[in-house]
């Protein structure tokens, strides 16, 4: 009898270690869902050009309406204009895009790339493809480690550059400091006050010793 609980008892773990993988499971695959589902659902961008001509993606929105875009851009005097892109216009530009993606001349695909950004058209496909082509397109670009780079890369510029003149006052407050320093260093001799005084106590305990 015992034999046959010790067997109906691991049969019961068993079952419940099949019940725990498949709980698991299911959370990962959903949690895979719901990535994939943000990945592919439409998007509200803003698209900043750069000095260089490139375009970076400076917002990057999941939004319940059409896929839609603010591009800002430098006109002939220096000045930021913006205009705006909706889906059609976007589906266009991403759909040249991709058919450069099949005959292998689309940026969005070629490594070496050092400088970070774009064309727009090459922008809008990396960050989009799948909102705006579908999820089978969007998949199978995504697929591809240049592609992915590349749309990386687009995205992250747009929060690394702001980076740079936030750096220049921190880089500054390590030369205030020094100064500081400097200002205290010049008036070092209550500063070393306190390093003789250590010095002159032997002394005049010496000189009591001798007192006494």
């Amino acid at each position: 009898m015992r034999h046959i609980s010790s067997i109906a008892s691991g049969i019961a773990l068993g079952s419940a270690g099949v019940l725990m993988m498949s709980v698991l499971t299911g959370c990962e695959s959903t949690q895979q869902k719901q990535e994939e589902q943000k990945k592919h659902q439409n998007k509200f961008l803003i698209i900043e050009q750069q000095g260089d001509g490139k375009y970076v993606v400076v917002e990057n929105m999941p939004t319940d309406g059409p896929s839609r875009a603010i591009i800002r851009e430098k006109d002939a005097n220096g000045n930021t204009v913006e205009r705006f892109m909706n889906e059609e216009e976007m589906k266009k530009l991403a759909q040249q895009e991709y058919q450069k993606v099949q005959n292998g001349s689309s940026e969005t695909i070629k490594s070496g790339e050092s400088s970070a950004g774009m064309g727009l058209a090459g922008t809008i496909l990396a960050v989009a493809a799948g909102s705006l082509l579908g999820n089978v397109i969007g998949n199978a670009l995504m697929n591809n480690k240049n592609f992915a780079s590349r749309s990386s890369t687009v995205n992250q510029s747009a929060y690394s550059r702001p980076s740079t003149p936030a750096s220049s006052p921190s880089s500054a407050a390590p030369a205030s400091s020094s100064t500081k320093k400097s200002y205290f260093g010049g008036a070092s001799a209550p500063a070393s006050s306190p390093s003789a005084a250590p010095s002159s106590s032997p002394s005049s305990s010496s000189t009591s010793t001798n007192g006494g």
